[in-house]
């Protein structure tokens, strides 16, 4: 016996994550799995996105992998199309897959960082959508998780293509919940702080521990599975009635002034 209505099941549902091959992307794809759904694993280097579908078929688990540039429209809408033929529908879309490219503005290379920052950080994510959208139409509970950062909410020197790019990220969740809400699909995204991936593996051990001591409550840098797990909280059926939403997953850096 239940006394509350609204579940906080995944199972069955068909997920789609970007940028799966690893960190973040890939501890979204093992946690759906854990939790039942079918996942659709996206991320543009082939080799290591299949390790990632082996670990999880090894287990039992529900996944197929494709291998796909995000910055081609039209190899999005065929590889969109392959995955609702296969797993039958599309229920949730995680925009995960980035890059990191700092410049400073009178570099010679700004041009490339800001073009490649926007086509794989912001563009991607509306190409995705607009592939998903006919689909996820479809679904009793639509769910939308775009993948932002804390640099969407404030800024680092010589990193305005990324800034730019998430807060754009920011803009455009917040737009598409009051465009798609009247169909019940919901809009969100989550702002990951200082989290051990390989975009942060070049930095040093020491100075990580400096900076999360000075900047986070928590006073450390995060998991990729802590990340997953907010975003598994804004894909649940019964999270019906939040979008629109900024999540910050950061430790308590961006409430932290001393």
């Amino acid at each position: 016996m239940s006394l509350s209505t609204l579940s906080r099941s995944i199972k069955g549902e068909v997920a789609i994550v970007t940028g799966a091959a690893s960190g973040m992307g890939r501890a979204t794809a093992h946690l759906f799995g854990d939790e039942g759904a079918r996942v659709a694993l996206i991320d543009i280097n082939d080799e290591p996105l299949q390790a990632v579908v082996k670990e999880m078929t090894d287990v039992g688990y529900d996944a197929k992998g494709w291998a796909l540039d995000l910055s081609d429209e039209a190899a999005i809408g065929k590889v969109f199309s392959e995955i609702g033929d296969h797993f039958g529908g599309i229920d949730i879309l995680v925009n995960n897959a980035g890059i990191s490219m700092f410049a400073p503005i009178d570099s010679e290379d700004y041009g490339i960082a800001w073009s490649k920052s926007m086509a794989v950080l912001l563009t991607a994510h509306t190409l995705t959508i607009r592939a998903a959208l006919p689909l996820l139409r479809r679904s009793a509970h639509a769910r939308i998780v775009n993948i932002a950062s804390t640099e969407g909410l404030g800024a680092t020197k010589y990193g305005s293509p990324y800034t730019a790019a998430k807060t754009g990220v920011i803009g455009l969740t917040r737009s598409l919940a009051v465009e798609l809400g009247p169909e019940n699909i919901t809009v969100n995204c989550i702002c990951p702080g200082p989290i051990n991936t390989g975009m942060t593996s070049a930095i040093a051990d020491g100075d990580k521990i400096i900076f999360a001591k000075r900047r986070s409550a928590l006073r450390r840098y995060g998991a990729p599975e802590e990340v997953a797990h907010g975003t598994l909280g804004l894909v649940l059926p019964a999270s019906q009635y939040i979008t629109g939403v900024a999540l910050p997953v950061d430790g308590g850096l961006t409430i932290r002034n001393a």
